[in-house]
């Protein structure tokens, strides 16, 4: 049950690859980083330096000391430049400053990793234990991590060292002091990640399953959590050598001890500086300089585990990523390529009806630029009518969402438009190349050209913020002349578009139900008139009821409103009732591309036959989804096949359409009814929510 995830915001990464191999992608030569591996940082540039930078210092301040002599020997040649048998020169009473630096490296180094695993303890005690058993225990952790919290560090460090005796103050007290005062903002830390962590799906399994608390905490939530101490203790470790030298330069360091702080105390007190001689105190400023950027760099790469998005993934010559491809599975037919034209298409889907275009989609390619690169979008060419409502189909994995993603310039890297166009055909007759678009002017152009209904949007919208307040945020952004009184209008008119009592704007998320905060992210893509809308999932983890009327309101928009929609679902008998047209991709290349009534009666591509086939049917024989109440199956053959009706999206009764699989039989009302649905009465039961822009 244990889930080897290093803990990270919850900030995922819209339309990412999924692990296995794509379109395109080549078979990987090395086994997925996955478990324990993925705990180990990437190699990277500096990674390698920041290893090189720490080993070499590590190694002089082990073995240094062995080949130098004593330094503590004082000699006739005081202030002796660096020359003469001496490699740095010599101080103020002929010590040598190459051996003094070798002894002081290593004191500071065995302060430094004290401290390191000192402070890392104290954290991962007060933080992980104290979030996991929660209560009073967790209350009290809490309380103390506070109160060392809110004493300022330093003048706390110099307290404490100042009442510890000169003769007495060893390294090992410097780093008990440091250590004691250096550990709480790491605590707080480790204690909201263990919060978050325990009442993750995996931590309850286990605790059903009866595992005691210490191998819950310990096999469960201290591996997720192993990168995060392993920054925290890089981060002490420079925190402790900086603040020893901080104390020793005031007087406070380890008297008998020799470190790098203690080389500096020295070099100010023989007036190292105004006598120029700079081989005393330079070499010593630059081991603790180089030693913290070493470390630096250790940690960002640390950092790239608990973040991946700040992974800088090596990318491959655009010509290899062009030319990466995928052959199409062994035993499928190919369907002909007769896309070159735009006036073409598979099935002749590329006649909209005698409708304007108003987006065109032509080769687009998109791959995702990692190590081993996934062709996620192939050769993908598209053409959306005015007032058009297009279904992207597909599994899990095949590109529908990183295709809608391109189209809006919402990709991230590693995904990489690599070729292609989006060109979108506004109203008012000027072509807009989107690809090409600058940054303020995509700004313009999103939400009031093109909308989207993200995928999961109805947990997208703000829990702490008010629905008004999110809708007007839009309008405040993208139509500043807006008075107050009339984008409260405008909130309160696309609520009641959508179904939604204007008196909900008050309310937060929570309030709502998850239909209601559907229909409130519909409504946000909807505040500024957009001439297109992209629908990913809209209907996903909605009853059967609600998505109804979730479906209805979509088709009365689009009578009412005019605008296109793309709709993307893994549901193929859904669209064959809601679109005009429809699009099935798979592993990232449309394979068939038709009007819905053809796909229906005539597909032509075996996956798209498959698709078909693999829903059940409440009357008849698997592939027989129209609930027509007569049994039998779909059959292939032209000679039995039942007039097809026309295409979806015209007022054909509900009843005789397919609906999604496994849901029970949605009544008869039109599909295109322009009426507003009625609430389910459990709808009414709760109140608020809101969405991105």
């Amino acid at each position: 049950m244990t889930n080897l995830s290093p803990a990270r915001t919850e900030t995922a990464d819209p339309g990412a690859p999924a692990p296995a191999p794509g379109p395109g992608s080549t078979a990987p030569s090395t086994r997925a980083r996955s478990g324990w591996h993925s705990l180990v940082p990437r190699w990277s540039p500096k990674l390698g330096v920041g290893l090189g930078l720490v080993v070499a210092i590590a190694l002089f301040g082990l073995i240094g000391p062995l080949l130098v002599g004593d330094p503590d020997t004082v000699r006739n040649s005081g202030m002796a430049p660096p020359g003469d048998g001496f490699l740095l020169g010599t101080t103020q009473t002929g010590q040598d400053v190459f051996a003094q630096l070798a002894h002081a490296t290593r004191g500071s180094l065995q302060i430094g990793l004290l401290v390191g695993v000192m402070a890392t303890l104290l954290s991962a005690f007060f933080g992980i234990i104290g979030g996991y058993i929660g209560g009073a225990v967790d209350e009290g952790f809490s309380l103390v991590s506070n109160v060392m919290l809110v004493i300022p560090g330093l003048p706390l460090v110099i307290v404490i060292a100042g009442f510890v005796p000169a003769a007495q103050r060893g390294w090992w007290t410097i780093a008990i002091v440091l250590a004691i005062t250096g550990w709480a903002a790491s605590s707080r830390v480790l204690r909201a990640q263990t919060l978050s962590l325990r009442n993750r799906d995996y931590v309850a399994a286990a605790r059903v399953a009866g595992e005691k608390p210490w191998r819950v905490v310990s096999v469960e939530i201290l591996p997720n959590l192993l990168p995060l101490l392993a920054s925290q203790f890089v981060f002490a470790v420079i925190l402790a050598i900086l603040s020893e030298a901080g104390l020793s330069f005031l007087g406070l360091g380890a008297s008998n001890s020799s470190t790098l702080g203690t080389m500096l105390y020295y070099a100010q007190n023989g007036f190292a500086l105004q006598r120029e001689a700079w081989w005393w105190f330079v070499p010593p400023g630059l081991i603790i300089a180089a030693f913290g950027c070493g470390l630096s760099l250790i940690n960002f790469s640390i950092d790239e585990i608990i973040n991946p998005k700040l992974r800088n993934i090596p990318r491959k010559k655009a010509g290899a990523v062009r030319s990466a491809r995928r052959t199409p599975p062994s035993g499928t037919p190919a369907v002909p390529d007769d896309t070159e034209a735009p006036a073409a298409g598979r099935g002749g889907a590329e006649d909209t009806g005698h409708r304007d275009p108003v987006l065109t989609v032509r080769n687009l390619n998109v791959v995702y630029d990692a190590e081993t690169p996934v062709h996620a979008v192939k050769d993908v060419s598209l053409t959306l009518g005015r007032g058009e409502i297009l279904g992207l189909a597909g599994e899990s994995g095949c590109g529908k969402t990183t295709l809608a993603y391109a189209v809006n310039r919402l990709h991230l890297p590693p995904a990489e438009v690599t070729s292609g166009s989006v060109v979108f055909h506004d109203r008012d007759g000027g072509d807009l190349d989107i690809l090409a678009l600058e940054r303020e002017e995509l700004r313009t152009f999103r939400w009031s050209k093109l909308s989207m209904v993200f995928q999961g949007a109805m947990n997208a919208l703000n829990p702490v913020t008010s629905v008004h307040a999110q809708l007007d945020d839009v309008l405040t952004t993208h139509r500043p002349e807006m008075t107050r009184a009339e984008r409260a209008g405008r909130c309160a008119e696309v609520l009641r578009l959508v179904g939604v009592d204007p008196r909900r704007l008050d309310s937060y998320p929570h309030e709502l139900s998850g239909g209601m905060r559907q229909r409130v992210m519909i409504a946000m893509a909807l505040l500024l008139d957009p001439q297109v809308m992209i629908m990913d999932e809209p209907t996903t983890a909605l009853d059967v009821v609600v998505q109804r009327g979730i479906l209805r309101e979509i088709l009365r928009f689009r009578d009412e409103l005019g605008f296109a929609v793309v709709f993307i679902t893994h549901d193929l008998p859904l669209l064959l009732e809601l679109s005009d047209r429809i699009a099935v991709m798979r592993e990232g290349e449309v394979v068939e591309y038709a009007a819905a009534g053809e796909i229906k009666d005539h597909p032509r591509h075996p996956y798209t036959r498959e698709l078909l086939d693999s829903f059940p049917s409440l009357t008849g024989e698997r592939g027989s989804f129209i609930r027509t109440g007569e049994s039998g199956s779909r059959d292939h053959t032209a000679a039995t096949e039942t007039p097809a009706p026309e295409a979806a999206g015209t007022d054909l009764p509900a009843a005789d359409v397919p609906a999604p699989a496994g849901d029970a039989p949605a009544g008869d009302a039109p599909a295109g009814d322009a009426g507003p649905p009625e609430e389910p009465p459990g709808e009414q039961q709760h109140p608020k929510e809101r969405a991105p822009r």
